[in-house]
């Protein structure tokens, strides 16, 4: 006979490995990223080869908004997206995101000659909405609202890298080649775009999943508009302030807004998980099963047994009374 106790001991601690893998994958993705960047940085102060600067951009455009990304995955959360999906919404959403944002911009300015920094929030968080929105759209079953902030976290993810690395190739030019300034715009941009665009695309996709999953109730899509504005009033006074505290109490709120979404939402989870299964009762005037009743009479009975049998039944008896 086959011994089932060391396989049942085992997979739970494979599925206890793999959520705890899961939980900190952020980790090592941060600091592998962060030196790998270093050392590329190192190389291009030592030999002066030009061809080691978009390596540089790139890994410091990159390494935080992905990591923050592992991050928001690895909670305890009832995602229904796989890993696939959420690298295709953070290319599309980047790409698509930072070509919409940049021509309305464009032609705005272009019209009106200047633009209020609510102006530039409602434009870019729009553009950062679609691919998440087109997502929603694809996929009609099993939404969750949980997906729609890994989505919109992930969409927020790719326009901040393509963002930072067009501002970081600009300083490039513009300072003669200053890998310092260079340097220094990464590290910043970098280590705040979780507290900024990630957070603010997080908040409204999540609202925006939430609205569809409750099948667009009143009360669901003012909530969404609600989330939407108050996240364009943080964008602005993002672009509104030159940092500093100002950017640091920003950061702080949009932040704790994304912290008290996930943990609502892990909130809701473990309550559906914890909620015991529906009783089915028993209809009214039907007998439990394997009893006899008005609607189910007893069957026949074999000679010489005093049980009730189920089946076969008894063989009819003979004209002698023999059977």
């Amino acid at each position: 006979m086959r011994d089932t106790s060391a396989t049942t001991a085992v997979r739970p601690a494979t599925a206890r490995w793999v959520v705890v893998s899961r939980r900190w994958s952020w980790l090592p993705v941060l600091v592998v990223g962060a030196v790998l960047y270093e050392l590329v940085r190192l190389t291009l102060v030592d030999t002066g080869d030009p061809l080691f600067v978009p390596t540089l951009i790139l890994l410091g455009a990159a390494v935080v908004p992905v990591a923050f990304v592992a991050f928001v995955s690895g909670r305890r959360l009832s995602f229904g997206v796989n890993g696939s999906l959420v690298g295709l919404t953070a290319l599309l959403g980047g790409v698509v995101g930072v070509l919409v944002a940049g021509a309305l911009e464009f032609e705005a300015l272009r019209s009106f000659g200047d633009l209020p920094f609510i102006v530039v929030g409602l434009i870019e968080e729009m553009a950062k909405l679609l691919v998440p929105t087109a997502m929603l759209l694809l996929f009609r079953r099993n939404r969750r609202p949980a997906d729609g902030l890994l989505l919109g976290v992930a969409a927020g993810a790719g326009f901040a890298i393509l963002e930072t690395m067009g501002y970081a190739l600009v300083a490039l030019v513009g300072s003669g080649g200053n890998l310092s300034l260079v340097n220094g715009l990464l590290f910043d941009r970098g280590l705040l775009s979780p507290a900024a665009h990630m957070a603010w695309t997080g908040l409204a996709g999540a609202a925006l999943w939430s609205a569809a999953t409750e099948h667009w109730r009143f009360r669901a899509v003012v909530r969404f508009v609600v989330v939407y504005l108050v996240v364009v009033v943080l964008h602005a006074g993002w672009d509104g302030t030159g940092g500093g505290w100002a950017h640091a109490g920003l950061a702080v709120a949009s932040l704790g807004l994304l912290v008290g979404t996930v943990h609502r939402f892990a909130t809701t989870d473990n309550a559906r998980r914890d909620r015991p299964a529906p009783a089915w009762p028993q209809p009214i005037g039907t007998p439990p099963v394997g009893q006899p009743g008005p609607q189910r009479p007893a069957m026949p009975v074999f000679p010489g047994t005093a049980a009730r049998s189920g089946w076969p039944p008894a063989p009819p008896a003979r004209p002698d009374g023999t059977t």
